[in-house]
């Protein structure tokens, strides 16, 4: 069984997540901003399908990207020197939840990006913690991604593309933003075969924890993050 949030109920111990599913936690409670921003200090985070509950989630173990570990091909590194692509950070965050929210996930029917997620991430935008990185390609958006930022951890939702190798784009360009910001690690959340060529890897939800309690103990101000953040050419 797992427990019910109330208004004002915190979140149980992550340890408390259950095996099968993987992760799920609890249920209730709001999508509030300081309800997420607690949420994502704790590794836990909302998934669940329009009409459902709203469900909170800390798998074991849990996917994780370091920056030092990114996975740079050799044809996304000339992709990236290309110069086709112009990479924007903060100037399209809707734009960019919509596209995800649309894209065509093989084995899901439907998107858990709903209008509700949209708006909840909207407000954390508008706040400074929800940051989008975007690729444009002759001023139309081509791919993206975004996630939530805190102290110096960096949260990963969601990335979507319309032309081949514009959500790799986007993340390589993150990493190095996320880099000279003294980012220490990037939550993927659930293990892919797309993430783990990138670089990402499982490690344990204590091992998870742990890092981010240090991670996130450095908060500085939430801030918009600079349009022109990641424009410095590849090399």
């Amino acid at each position: 069984m797992i427990s019910w949030l109330t208004a004002h109920s915190a979140f149980p111990d992550t340890a408390h997540a259950l095996r099968e599913p993987n992760g799920l936690l609890c249920a209730g409670g709001d999508l509030s901003p300081a309800r997420l921003l607690d949420a994502y200090r704790h590794g836990i985070f909302p998934w669940f399908s329009p009409g459902d509950p709203l469900l909170w989630w800390s798998p074991d173990p849990r996917m994780v990207l370091f920056p030092s570990e990114f996975n740079c091909s050799r044809s996304l590194r000339k992709t990236l020197r290309g110069g086709r692509f112009e990479v924007r950070l903060d100037s399209a965050f809707a734009a960019v939840m919509e596209a995800c929210a649309n894209a065509a996930r093989p084995g899901q029917s439907g998107t858990w990006i709903s209008p509700e997620m949209r708006d909840a991430y909207g407000r954390l935008h508008e706040l400074g913690y929800a940051h989008s990185v975007e690729t444009w390609v002759d001023g139309e958006l081509a791919g993206g991604l975004y996630g939530v930022c805190i102290g110096r951890m960096f949260y990963g939702e969601s990335m979507f593309a319309h032309v081949r190798d514009a959500s790799k784009i986007a993340l390589a360009h993150l990493v190095r933003f996320l880099d000279t910001q003294g980012v220490g690690m990037i939550d993927c959340q659930m293990k892919t075969g797309h993430l783990a060529s990138l670089g990402a890897r499982e490690i344990a939800r204590s091992d998870f924890t742990a890092r981010l309690e240090e991670l996130v103990a450095d908060a500085s101000p939430a801030k918009r993050w600079p349009v022109d953040g990641a424009q410095q050419p590849w090399r």
